[in-house]
């Protein structure tokens, strides 16, 4: 902002009420030489010989050039956004992670696996900043698409995703001691297709562990040895936690497995969580909020989702069809809104569920349509959480073919 014609002045400009320039005040070292100095469209005057300050007094208009000014307006305005595709196999915690990440309800959820059957956007905004995350579907083989009656694009909704974002988050499931000490060949696949985008590890259900031991050596078998787990995990009380660890006399259980085989050596970070409890996800915020590009908006302030209402209904049934219905039967399940409508504040929406037969149908059902009473409940209690408004729903049920 200072351009000076003596190099014998030292000034340092005070930012008070910049809005009124002619009160601006400049302070002299002690041995400034000069009585006079240009400052781009302001004029600088000492007042006398001995004095230390000085007035500045707009030679021109002052507000063609208030260069500190605009460039904090300017920062004010700048937005930030990244693009996060969610990526891991069946089950391990996606949707409930982005759930509880965003603190809305937009990703359906249940016990069982396959809920996510396309890929979907979940939008968070704090701040300048707005995060998308990409929502996919379970990493499977074309042995499971086969088996769970999936949709022949559901192996290809995750590539899509993948290729509009800007960094990959795979989730990995900690509570289930057969699996968590490698990362499944198809997770690892997709890594290595798309190497070139950075990639950060996150360990979810870290509730169901009790030895931070295991977690430990789970970080270095996972990520091939490659992040300082008293540098690069979790928060600082976790990492002064591994740290007393890493300082025992105890030698922790290796995996016996060859490392490469079960790992990727690219994590930039990895992240301790617990989707259910909310443990850990405040560190994903920052880390995400911290990486991400200066770029606008997609999507406006208030939004979280880019699903239609529609869309987000008949998820929810699907989602909860597979909590109430045994083994293999809700697969065979179609949903689809019948009507939909809001007026005065609250959504007003039919779904009908279509069965292959009356026998599946009778069991949605349940004795005097009690089970489908619950499952009517329970979504409703799920789309009021969504949409924060009053729902009625209505689910009906129809049979392909009797018997």
């Amino acid at each position: 902002l200072l351009r000076l014609y003596s190099s014998n002045t030292i000034m340092e400009l005070l930012l008070n009420n910049f809005g009124s320039v002619n009160k601006y005040l400049l302070r002299f070292s002690k041995y400034h030489k000069v009585r006079t100095a240009n400052i781009r469209n302001y004029s600088l005057s000492s007042l006398d010989d001995n004095s230390t300050t000085a007035k500045l007094s707009a030679t021109a208009d002052p507000t063609t050039d208030l260069a500190t000014s605009g460039q904090k307006a300017q920062h004010k305005r700048t937005q930030n956004s990244l693009h996060i595709a969610v990526i891991g196999v069946p089950n391990a915690g996606k949707s409930t992670f982005i759930n509880n990440l965003i603190n809305h309800r937009v990703c359906p959820t249940s016990s069982k696996v396959h809920t996510t059957r396309k890929s979907s956007k979940a939008i968070y905004t704090t701040g300048q900043t707005q995060l998308v995350f990409y929502d996919t579907p379970g990493l499977v083989t074309p042995r499971e698409i086969k088996r769970h009656n999936l949709e022949q694009s559901f192996k290809s909704a995750y590539k899509h995703a993948i290729q509009h974002a800007d960094i990959i988050a795979c989730m990995h499931d900690v509570s289930n001691s057969w699996t968590r000490n490698a990362l499944h060949s198809t997770v690892i696949e997709t890594l290595n297709e798309y190497k070139h985008l950075p990639s950060f590890l996150i360990l979810n259900k870290i509730d169901a562990l009790r030895s931070k031991r295991v977690l430990l050596e789970l970080i270095r078998v996972l990520t091939n040895n490659t992040i300082n787990t008293t540098q690069s995990v979790g928060n600082k009380n976790q990492r002064r936690q591994y740290k007393r660890i890493e300082e025992s006399n105890d030698k922790p259980v290796t995996n016996s497995e060859d490392k490469k085989d079960v790992s990727w050596s690219n994590f930039q970070e990895v992240f301790l969580v617990s989707s259910i409890t909310g443990s850990g996800l405040n560190d994903i915020q920052d880390y995400l909020t911290r990486v991400a590009k200066e770029r606008s908006w997609e999507y406006s302030k208030g939004s979280f989702t880019d699903e239609k209402p529609e869309a987000l209904i008949v998820e929810s049934v699907r989602a909860r069809l597979l909590d109430y219905l045994p083994q293999e039967i809700p697969y065979n399940l179609h949903s689809a809104i019948e009507y939909f409508s809001e007026e005065n504040g609250t959504i007003y929406a039919s779904v009908e569920v279509t069965c292959p037969s009356a026998r599946i149908e009778r069991l949605i059902c349940g004795e005097s349509n009690g089970k489908l009473r619950q499952i009517t409940e329970r979504v409703t209690s799920d789309l009021v959480e969504t949409f924060g408004k009053p729902i009625s729903l209505t689910i009906s049920t129809r049979s392909k073919k009797t018997e």
